[in-house]
């Protein structure tokens, strides 16, 4: 198998930094040595099979983006990335390992949406892969196959308090879904809306005309987000169920996880980069002159994009300095404005949901180290290290150690990023959330199971690279 040093650089954990050497033999991280270490030979460099150098840069874990949403059917048409190309956005922007949804839906059976949502994956993807389990129709046929998750290498299952007629759950089916948590060790991942409140809010604002997708983000009140992530603590304290609250957005919504962890609950949430840095008052209320009001389609998302004037945002970054927030995913959903956001156009309740950033996750949070909102090993463990504890992959990913997977970012901090679909952008979308975004550093490059598959701007992976992952039990728990 071919041998791989990664000599000159300086290795970044959850828990601190310092120069060091990494051998990579095939797939596997074999050693990490210190600078000039004769350990293994005198020249080491000279028995390899190659050699890169990191001097002057940070080798980090590959990225682990824990909420996607490849080819997702929603709102009459289907996330614009399909596994092939939004797999090959995650390697450009240093993120070698993603795990998207299986779907089932009421009256659909739990395993046929996992046997689909394999057939879509395999074969396809440039970085290693793994799935949680969307229970969309909680009834007795799904709560007896979700007993045989954690046999498939799925130990995580999501349900949803929004979307009635879609994904919708009640509370005495969450309530059972949670039983079944609590027994068999799967995690509970909820979307914490209210979602009837909310479709009573949406109908009132078409009928009065205030049909722009700003009012997407008035009708999803944050009052509706804390309300329902209360609850959905609650009937997990019930239960005994570990809950993770999927792409908080909402400061009172922070608030309700970090009242249930000080009362030492298993409870945990994710937010994601467009909570950190995006606004209702800028985005959501955007106008162009292609678009008219419509503009802000491109950034309707739900949970919506909060008020920076209520200061969700600063709240957000503070969550995550004080671990009331454990980790940034994407909730990567794309859709292209033509075609597909448009079928909203004077109805914002049909615009489908949904902001593409699988490719900018990393960038994005290391600029939060620029400006001093995060450290340079939170970065890593909020990216990284973090999603592989929660989600049953850490060890093998998550970390720079001997017998993890060979996935490492080379991250250039003397680099620099510029975000626009005419600059760093492939994913496939005609436009970027992230347009103009400037990010103070650079993937120069991505190593995946031991293979280099981004260097020096060119794009050396395929498809069919990525494997799936079989993941364990939650490692965050206690």
């Amino acid at each position: 198998m071919a041998t791989t040093l990664i000599t000159g650089g300086t290795v970044v954990s959850a828990t601190g930094r310092g120069a060091a050497d990494v051998l990579v033999d095939g797939e596997t991280i074999v050693a990490v040595l210190a600078p000039g270490s004769q350990l293994l030979g005198t020249d080491l460099t000279a028995s390899v099979d190659t050699v890169i150098d990191a001097t002057g840069k940070y080798v980090v874990p590959g990225g682990i983006d824990a909420h996607t949403h490849m080819q997702l059917p929603f709102g009459g048409t289907q996330a614009s990335d399909t596994f092939e190309t939004g797999t090959r956005a995650a390697a450009w922007g240093g993120t070698t390992t993603i795990v998207d949804f299986a779907v089932q839906r009421t009256g659909e059976r739990v395993q046929d949406g996992l046997a689909h949502w394999h057939e879509l994956a395999a074969g396809n993807c440039a970085v290693d892969y793994g799935f949680h389990q969307i229970v969309g129709g909680v009834d007795d046929d799904a709560l007896a196959a979700m007993r045989g998750l954690v046999d498939e290498g799925i130990s995580s299952f999501k349900l949803f308090m929004a979307y009635p007629g879609v994904f919708y759950s009640d509370d005495a089916q969450i309530l059972k879904a949670m039983q079944v948590s609590a027994e068999t060790g799967l995690l509970t991942m909820m979307h914490a809306e209210n979602g009837p409140a909310i479709d009573v809010l949406a109908q009132q604002l078409y009928e009065q005309r205030k049909t722009d997708p700003y009012f997407h983000g008035i009708a999803r009140a944050w009052q509706l987000e804390e309300e329902a992530t209360h609850r959905a603590i609650m009937l997990a304290d019930v239960t005994g169920a570990p809950l993770y609250v999927v792409h908080v957005s909402a400061k009172q919504a922070v608030e309700q996880l970090a009242w249930a962890r000080d009362n030492g609950r298993n409870v945990f949430g994710e937010t994601c980069p467009q909570y950190l840095y995006l606004s209702l008052e800028e985005q959501l209320a955007a106008h162009s002159e292609q678009w008219g009001a419509f503009e802000g389609a491109k950034w309707v998302c739900s949970t919506p994009l909060r008020s920076r004037e209520e200061g969700h945002q600063r709240h957000m970054w503070q969550a995550l300095r004080t671990n009331d927030i454990q980790m940034v995913s994407t909730d990567h959903c794309p859709f292209c404005m033509k075609d597909q956001k448009e079928l909203g156009r004077g109805d914002f309740r049909a615009i489908p949901n949904g902001i593409g950033s699988v490719e900018h996750r990393m960038d994005l949070m290391y600029q939060g180290v620029v400006t001093g909102e995060i450290t340079l090993e939170r970065w890593v463990e909020l990216t990284s290290t973090t999603p592989a504890r929660m989600f049953g992959m850490y060890g093998r990913k998550g970390v720079i150690a001997p017998g993890a997977d060979a996935d490492v970012v080379v991250y250039n901090p003397n680099g620099h990023t510029s975000i626009g679909v005419d600059g760093t952008h492939h994913m496939n979308m005609d436009h970027s959330a992230w347009e103009g975004f400037e990010i103070d550093g650079h993937v120069d490059t991505v190593i995946a199971r031991g293979k280099v598959i981004v260097d020096a701007g060119a794009y050396l992976g395929r498809k069919g690279d990525g494997r799936f992952v079989r993941r364990g039990l939650s490692q965050y728990l206690v």
